[in-house]
C-alpha cells in the first residue's frame, strides 16, 4: 500500500517535471520555434550513436504517429532547420539531419534547458516506490 509519503513523491515529481515541460515550452516558443520543433532537433542531435535520426525513430522519440512525424518534419524543412537524406546503404531508410541554422536554434535551447536541469539536479531523483508496506517487507513478502 502506498502511503502520504508516496502520493507526496509522486505529486512533487510530477509538478516539477511539469514545470520543466512549461519551462521548455516558454523558452521554444521565444526562439520563434514550436515545442515540437525544438524537440525534434533535440531527438535529431541526441539520437544514440549518431548525429542523425530515421523518421521512424523520430516518430518514437516524439511518441507520434509516422504521419505526424513527417508533417513535423517538412515545416522544419521549410524553416531550413533540418534535411532529409537518403542512407547510402539502405536506399529505402531517410535520414534526418540538422542544417546549420537548426544547429544554432538546439545549442541556444540547449544551453537553457542544461542551466534549468542543473537548477532541478535534486528534484529528479525519483523515491523508490513499491506496492507492500513495511510489514510485508519484515515477512519476505512481495
Amino acid at each position: 500500500m502506498l502511503t502520504k509519503k508516496h502520493y507526496e513523491a509522486l505529486s512533487e515529481f510530477r509538478y516539477q517535471l511539469r514545470r520543466f515541460l512549461h519551462f521548455s515550452e516558454t523558452a521554444a516558443k521565444a526562439e520563434g520555434l514550436t515545442p515540437l520543433q525544438y524537440l525534434l532537433l533535440l531527438h535529431v542531435r541526441g539520437f544514440p550513436g549518431r548525429d542523425w535520426a530515421t523518421v521512424g525513430e523520430l516518430a518514437e522519440r516524439l511518441q507520434m504517429h509516422h504521419h505526424g512525424a513527417v508533417a513535423l518534419l517538412t515545416r522544419c524543412e521549410e524553416l531550413e532547420l533540418v534535411e532529409r537524406r537518403k542512407n547510402e546503404i539502405d536506399r529505402r531508410k531517410v535520414e534526418v539531419h540538422l542544417k546549420p541554422a537548426g544547429e544554432l536554434y538546439l545549442e541556444r535551447l540547449a544551453a537553457l534547458h542544461e542551466a534549468e536541469l542543473r537548477s532541478l539536479q535534486d528534484t529528479f531523483r525519483v523515491a523508490q516506490i513499491t506496492a507492500f508496506n513495511d510489514d510485508d517487507q519484515t515477512r519476505g513478502g512481495a
